[in-house]
């Protein structure tokens, strides 16, 4: 008897009401074939009432699932909620059914007005549940009804429990209602035993699904038919008075609410995306839904085809035996099929032998997978969605699930107008793209991103429709309020340089303006030297993009200044950790100058000519530290500034026997320390690694345990090729060379002189090789 067949008070026919699992392919093939049988005149789906509107648009061709209902706060579009619908979910299997017979249908839950203004449950207190054995039931946990009945029937998993009661289930055979029967009477029992278990905001929403019902049943008489959670069944099937139902219902808050839809991803059905009704395998559930035979052998053989692209050896005949071993695997437990367990097994013992390397690829890209869903241009949408999606489809950069790296070259118009419009949402909070350090070149003309698609980015840029209608309005509008409430100067300059990359002219005015503002109160030389490398780095950029940059150079020039006055004596009577922190600020201001000084070509030679004399007096004053101190003269020898004979004596003089170790092993790191190349000096300088080699030998035993550290960090952040070179030199005594050309004498592997003769053999290969003209006889008796 269908439920259709049962009559109610009054002489109305009881709903057919259909229990399912949220994204259970297994119950929307029981929804489509209880349909089919049934006919029902209307179909009401749990959802919330303010999708009813979106509901034709369902049908469109270019809707295509995952895709999800999202209802946002108008005023607050971050406060927001989801409903996520797969191809082989019964809410959408049932969607379709009715357009598909020309059947309303109609959404029953709570209202998202309500649904995103309750911050909290407020039900009226219900009295108190009595289980089965008399004793009451447990309050406050939150009971799976899934799992609860897959432990009675004695599994240890409830994923596993439902592929045998019902996705191995032959569709089509037998009664279609006696499903829902079955899995209605056991939540019946659960209900009995655990009342709300937990879920007590589920009282207030089935009493709204009650009247949504009556309502259906006073319009149509009969011929209702309800989907909803398996577990709400009983609770619908329950009589209760109208007017205690409205009475739980009166006085919910509620807020304005917009709802459309949007591209949903088979990742964030997952359980480990977050979604509270999500399943573990929804790339698998996708396929059992979709195969319409043989679904262990389609699967292992798209398993195979997965493979066999990551240049996996893997044949038919291991597609064989996997299912083979599938189905033995079922046979032994006791399964009426083989099911994901018994799947993964088998590839994994056949295809992978034996690793969990390569299954842990077919879990990412098969079991879970990465569909994103599609939404027509028709579904309502605020107009900074629309222009984005304007801007994606003219610059051909399509929203995709699977993360990829993009490679930009900015020289191309297309590139950078992809590159503004990513740095551009970037400033609004929409991170589709995440920058990455590019591997083809270190050049501004290049940029690398790495780009995913998630579902949220749907609310971001909901929450950033307040700035303005357009991409480029609304990131204007966003980077002038952020240079306003932005108190620290390291923080508003990190925003002038977004905003050249972004390319916002408009905006950069009042940044610039602040940041001058900014950078004349700010006395923190460390701020200051933080700030001075990023706008050095945003003058570059606005080079490579054609901005102008006029303004920018003057800030940069004038906070260069300042942190020259102010760095020799910010840089007294600092602790081992300030002065590292400082060291670092050093190398970035260097660095910055070298490049202002090309930006900035009137003043070129006097600003760096001035950054070289505060150098000369770090590296004098006794009161600097030595990390410091070394760095300045590094920094002077490499640029020519200091001869490497005055470069040796003041290394000699830091390292002679009246320094305490502890400053002279700074004074060695600052000067051959971290990434500098300090390495490769001392292999081709020997008489600094004379030094170097005497100071080691002669530090006093009670000090070289606490210089120790200091020593092996500075020496192993060399290559292991600069490590392996320095200790032959060290084996052999530094200077050996020298000492062996005085004395006539050789040194293995050295000469007294360049060989001229071996050097110019190699002379016409490099002129081929540079594209020089080059004699073919050269190149002959090169050859011999």
């Amino acid at each position: 008897m269908t439920g259709s067949d049962r009559r109610g008070g009054g002489g109305a026919a009881a709903p057919l009401l259909l229990g399912v699992r949220h994204h259970g392919p297994g119950s929307a093939r029981a929804v489509r074939a209880a349909l089919d049988a049934a006919r029902p005149r209307v179909v009401l789906i749990e959802g919330p009432p303010e999708a009813d509107a979106l509901v034709p648009l369902a049908g469109d061709a270019e809707l295509r699932p995952p895709v999800a209902l999202l209802a946002h706060a108008v005023d607050e579009p971050g406060r927001s909620a989801f409903w996520p619908l797969a191809e082989f979910s019964p809410e959408w299997v049932a969607i379709r059914w009715a357009l598909e017979q020309g059947v309303p249908a109609r959404f029953i839950d709570l209202p998202a007005a309500h649904t995103l203004a309750w911050e909290a449950p407020s039900v009226p207190d219900e009295p108190e549940t009595e289980g089965a054995a008399g004793e009451p039931g447990p309050s406050g946990v939150r009971l799976d009804p899934l799992a609860a009945l897959a432990d009675v029937a004695g599994y240890d998993d409830p994923e596993r429990w439902w592929e045998d009661v019902v996705e191995h289930r032959g569709a089509g055979k037998g009664d279609p209602f006696a499903p829902f029967a079955v899995l209605e009477e056991a939540m019946a029992a659960l209900r009995e035993t655990y009342g709300s278990g937990g879920h007590d905001r589920d009282l207030v929403r089935e009493a709204h699904m009650r009247l949504r019902v009556r309502a259906a049943q006073r319009e149509f008489t009969d011929g209702v038919a309800v989907v909803c959670g398996a577990w709400h069944v009983p609770a619908l099937r329950r009589k209760a008075a109208v007017a205690a139902d409205r009475a739980l219902l009166k006085g919910l808050p509620k807020v304005r609410t917009d709802m459309t839809w949007v591209p949903w991803t088979h990742r964030r059905l997952s359980r480990v995306g977050g979604y509270g009704a999500g399943i573990a395998s929804p790339g698998w559930y996708g396929h059992l839904f979709g195969a319409p035979d043989r679904p262990v052998e389609r699967w292992l053989t798209k398993v195979a085809g997965l493979l066999r692209e990551e240049d996996r050896a893997v044949s038919s005949a291991h597609v064989i035996e996997a299912v083979r071993l599938a189905e033995t695997l079922a046979a032994m437990r006791g399964r009426p099929l083989p099911g994901l367990s018994e799947t993964t097994d088998a590839v994994r013992a056949v295809m992978c032998e034996g690793s969990d390397v390569p299954l842990a690829l077919v879990h990412d890209r098969l079991v879970v997978g990465d569909v994103l869903g599609e939404v027509p241009s028709a579904a309502p949408a605020v107009p900074l969605q629309r222009d984005l999606t304007r801007l994606q489809r003219r610059l051909r950069l399509k929203p995709e699930a699977l993360e990829r790296e993009l490679e930009l070259d900015l020289r191309k118009e297309t590139d950078a107008g992809r590159s503004r419009l990513l740095h551009r949402l970037r400033l609004l909070g929409i991170d589709w793209g995440e920058p990455s350090a590019s591997r083809g070149s270190t050049g501004t003309f290049r940029e690398t991103w790495r780009l995913r698609w998630e579902p949220e980015l749907s609310v971001r840029v909901a929450e950033a429709g307040v700035w303005g209608t357009t991409v480029l309005a609304a990131a204007t509008a966003r980077a002038e309020t952020d240079a306003v409430a932005t108190p620290g100067i390291v923080e508003i300059t990190a925003l002038a340089e977004h905003c050249l990359l972004a390319e916002l002219t408009d905006a950069l005015p009042t940044v610039m303006r602040i940041l001058a503002d900014r950078a004349a109160l700010d006395s923190d030389v460390g701020h200051l030297a933080q700030a001075l490398p990023a706008l050095v780095r945003s003058l570059r950029y606005g080079d490579v993009r054609g901005t102008d940059t006029a303004a920018l150079t003057e800030v940069a020039a004038g906070l260069a200044e300042r942190v020259f006055v102010g760095l020799p004596p910010a840089c007294a009577a600092l602790d081992a950790d300030a002065a590292e922190e400082m060291r670092r600020h050093v190398d970035a201001v260097h660095g910055a100058v070298g490049l202002l000084g090309g930006a900035h070509p009137p003043d070129r030679d006097g600003l760096r000519g001035r950054w070289r004399a505060v150098l000369r007096t770090l590296s004098a004053r006794d009161t600097v530290p030595g990390v410091v101190r070394g760095r300045a003269v590094r920094l002077l020898l490499d640029d020519g500034e200091l001869a490497p004979p005055e470069a040796a004596r003041l290394m000699g003089l830091v390292l002679s026997p009246g320094t305490p170790p502890a400053d002279a092993a700074a004074w060695i790191e600052g000067f051959v320390g971290g990434g500098s190349g300090g390495g490769l000096l001392l292999v081709h300088d020997e008489r600094l690694l004379g030094l170097v080699d005497a100071w080691m030998t002669g530090v006093p035993a009670e000090a070289f345990t606490d210089v120790l550290p200091l020593l092996r960090r500075t020496f192993s952040a060399y290559e292991p090729g600069v490590r392996r070179s320095l200790g032959e030199l060290v084996r052999r005594g530094p200077g050996a060379v020298g000492r062996a050309a005085d004395a006539g004498t050789g040194v293995p592997g050295f000469a007294a002189e360049p060989d001229t003769e071996r050097a110019d053999a190699v002379l016409p290969v490099v002129r081929l090789l540079l594209g020089l003209d080059t004699d073919d006889n050269e190149l002959v008796g090169a050859g011999t």
